[in-house]
Parts: structure tokens; C-alpha cells; sequence
């Protein structure tokens, strides 16, 4: 089988994505995702300018030659739009695999590990009333764990309150799982630490009393805490049993990790950011880390990410998969193949896309009673409807950032 036909698809029904469509010579369509969430175009200009040309008459069963190739070839390895684009042409290639062996992906990954996926959701409230609110309105939708992000007293934006206003000309759109703002230029938050470190446990505190016990609780810092601020917030959150602490402090020093470890057992999960499995190397191997957080889109595609979450198996760490809806339905598709396969699956990420989505990405995955499963249909079971997406043209969108109380640009 060779590849015949490769095209970049753009499309903004709730938000921008970019696809990567493969066609062999015998008409097997393959779908990857290559999306990078507010930098969309760097990695739509590396695939068409760069990889496609080199990809048309290719093996289309050469998947890890293919990935050499694409990583080795370039010179400039890692960063992410590398990886995005790769890790397009490299779920692609096994959604035409597995369309051609006629059985489901992760039946090629080795099948299944279990019944189907634990999923977390996402509540959030601009205080404790709202907050439960959205916690009951998670379970009555059925999931079994969830992340809780919550306002914080003096602050008036923060990332992951869903119901916090974009502050680019106060014109009041809400956001709930799309945190990239469809305007000219990106949305401007506000940030305290230490009132942060000071309200936070009380959340918990009250999430606890309110809804028992038993139900994972996770909570994402998102990058905005030093090691020792970090440390701090995991030994204070202990009492409440956490699944996990996310993102505690910007993992790109990867010794700071011990120092946070030194201080709480409370678990802690990382690597929404990284995209390969260098930038893991010290967490794994000193087990500084409990849970690995990259996204199949992210971090080169189902090859890579097995191969650095089969490395965190030998030391009891498992996966936590980034899934939040700047993953299209083709990347969570991925996420949800590799994780029904792996043996050391933790938890997935999971937001829903909205209606405009689900039209343009048609999928066959399920969830009932707080699990995921990918379904049984050939391939990743995702096809995507050419005219639909047409429909969407890409519009410009930035994350936002933040500033503390002074104007210092922080950590976002």
C-alpha cells in the first residue's frame, strides 16, 4: 500500500483543529491529528511544505520507518509542531493499518486491557456554590472522577473556571472547555500565589465533606507555583486524598520534581507540555512522578508515547493522557486505542466537543458509567465529513496569559 494522497484540513466548528488525511493507492483513508492549540498554522506550514512532499509514494505499512524517517531525517529533532506533525503521519498510518487488518486499533496494540477507560471531567465554579453545582452536574452525566479548579477570593480570571469571562474588550463570553479565545490578541488573567495556597485547601476541604470519601479528586496548579511554593500546596492538600496534583510547577527543570517529592506524597502528574521522552527522562527514572500527562497529538503519536509510557511501566507509573477538546476527536480516538491496550492505563482526560464538532469528526467511541471505550469499528472508528468542515474556516485564536498584582507576565 502506498500513500497517494495527503491533505492538511483546517476546520473551526468550536474551536480550530488540523487533520492530516492520508489515501493509499487502494483507497484506505487514514486521519491524524496534528492540532497545537493557538500556534495551529506553524504546524499546518511544517506538514504541507515540508513532510507532505515526502510522504506521497511511501509504504503505508511502514509506520516506524516512517517515524525514523520524519524524527531522524529533519536534523532539528523535538519541540511542538515537530512532534504534532509526526505524530499525524504516525496515527494516520495505524488508522490504515488497522482499516486494512479489519479489526479496531488497539487490537494491533496487543487489544484489550480491560473493560474501558476511567475518564475525569471538569468542574469549576467562581466559588463553592457554583463549584458543587458543577460537580453534580458531572456525575449526573456520569463520570467517576473529576478535576475541581475554583475562583480564588481578589482574583477576577483564572484558567479552568469555566463560567470567568474572556477579558479582551469585556464582551462576556463565557468559556467552559476552550480556554483560546477567538480574537486579535490573547486574553489577559490575573494571578496571586499566595492567596491561592491560602484558599485552595479549604476547596477541598469542602469538596470532601460534601461528596464523601470515595470520589477521586484531581486538581490542576497549571505551571504557576516554584518547587517550594509546590511543595507547600501537595503537603497541604494531603488530608483530602488527592488523585492527583497537576502541573505544579513548570517541569522543564526536571530536578525540581525532587524537591516537591521531598515535601508530600501526594500524586503528582506532568507533561501536558512535553513531547518526548527526553524530556521525561529524570522523572521516570527517579520516579519523581506518578502519572504521565502528554497527548498522543503531542508528544509524536501512538509510537512514541507507548514507547515512553512502556518505559514509565517499569517503574509504576502510569498514563494520564492529555484530553481536553484542543484534542480533536481524532486525538482522543488515539488516546483511547493506546490506553485500552496498555497495561499501565491510569486515568483519561476527558471533555466533551461540542455539537458542530461531533459533526464535522464523526465517532463511534462510547461513554456509560464514568468509562471510555474507542468502539469495535476498523481504525480509530473516527471519519471525517470533507463538506461539514468546510463549513468552519479557520479564525484566529490566542490562550490567554497572565500578570501578577505588579503587571510581571507569569506563568500560564
Amino acid at each position: 500500500m502506498k500513500i497517494d494522497v495527503a491533505e492538511v484540513v483546517v476546520t473551526s466548528p468550536d474551536r480550530n483543529f488540523v487533520t492530516l488525511r492520508l489515501t493509499t493507492d487502494d483507497g484506505v483513508v487514514g486521519l491524524g491529528d496534528a492540532t497545537l492549540n493557538g500556534r495551529e498554522l506553524a504546524v499546518v506550514s511544517y506538514l504541507q511544505d515540508h513532510v507532505v512532499p515526502l510522504l506521497l509514494g511511501r509504504d503505508a505499512h511502514a509506520i516506524e520507518d516512517t517515524w525514523q524517517f520524519l524524527y531522524r531525517g529533519a536534523y532539528w529533532r523535538r519541540g511542538p509542531v515537530t512532534m504534532a506533525a509526526i505524530a499525524a503521519v504516525d496515527v494516520a498510518l495505524w488508522d490504515i493499518k488497522a482499516k486494512a487488518a479489519g479489526m479496531p486499533l488497539y487490537q494491533l496494540l496487543g487489544g484489550a486491557s480491560r473493560r474501558g477507560l476511567l475518564a475525569y471531567g471538569h468542574a469549576s465554579g467562581r466559588d463553592m456554590p457554583e463549584l458543587f453545582d458543577s460537580v453534580r452536574l458531572h456525575l449526573e452525566q456520569g463520570y467517576r472522577a473529576i478535576r475541581i479548579q475554583s475562583g480564588v477570593p481578589g482574583l477576577n480570571a483564572i484558567y479552568g473556571i469555566a463560567s470567568n469571562a474572556t477579558a479582551i474588550g469585556n464582551i462576556g463570553v463565557r468559556y467552559d472547555h476552550e480556554p483560546a479565545q477567538r480574537a486579535p490578541l490573547p486574553a489577559e488573567e490575573d494571578w496571586d500565589t499566595r492567596s491561592y495556597l491560602r484558599h485552595l485547601p479549604d476547596v477541598f476541604e469542602a469538596a470532601r465533606n460534601e461528596f464523601g470519601p470515595e470520589l477521586p479528586l484531581l486538581h490542576d496548579a497549571h505551571h504557576r507555583l516554584t518547587p517550594i511554593q509546590a511543595a507547600k500546596l501537595g503537603k497541604a492538600l494531603e488530608p483530602y486524598d488527592l488523585f492527583w496534583l497537576e502541573d505544579c510547577t513548570p517541569a522543564e527543570n526536571q530536578d525540581a520534581l525532587r524537591l516537591v517529592r521531598q515535601h508530600t506524597t501526594t500524586p503528582l502528574a506532568i507533561g501536558e507540555i512535553f513531547n518526548t521522552v527526553w524530556d521525561y527522562q529524570t522523572l521516570i527514572r527517579e520516579q519523581l512522578i506518578d502519572y504521565v500527562r502528554s497527548a498522543v497529538t503531542h508528544t509524536g503519536g501512538i509510537t512514541h508515547l507507548k514507547r515512553i509510557l512502556e518505559c514509565a511501566a517499569q517503574y509504576q507509573i502510569k498514563s494520564g493522557m492529555h484530553g481536553p477538546t484542543d484534542i480533536s476527536p481524532v486525538g482522543m480516538a488515539a488516546a483511547m486505542h493506546l490506553g485500552l491496550a496498555l497495561h499501565n492505563f491510569g486515568i483519561q482526560e476527558y471533555m466533551r466537543h461540542g455539537a458542530r464538532t461531533d459533526a464535522v469528526f464523526r465517532q463511534s467511541f462510547t461513554f456509560a458509567d464514568g468509562l471510555l471505550h474507542p468502539g469495535d469499528e476498523p481504525g480509530l472508528g473516527v471519519a471525517l465529513d470533507l463538506d461539514e468542515a468546510g463549513k468552519y474556516p479557520y479564525q484566529r485564536a490566542y490562550l490567554p496569559f497572565n500578570r501578577l498584582k505588579d503587571g510581571t507576565v507569569h506563568d500560564w
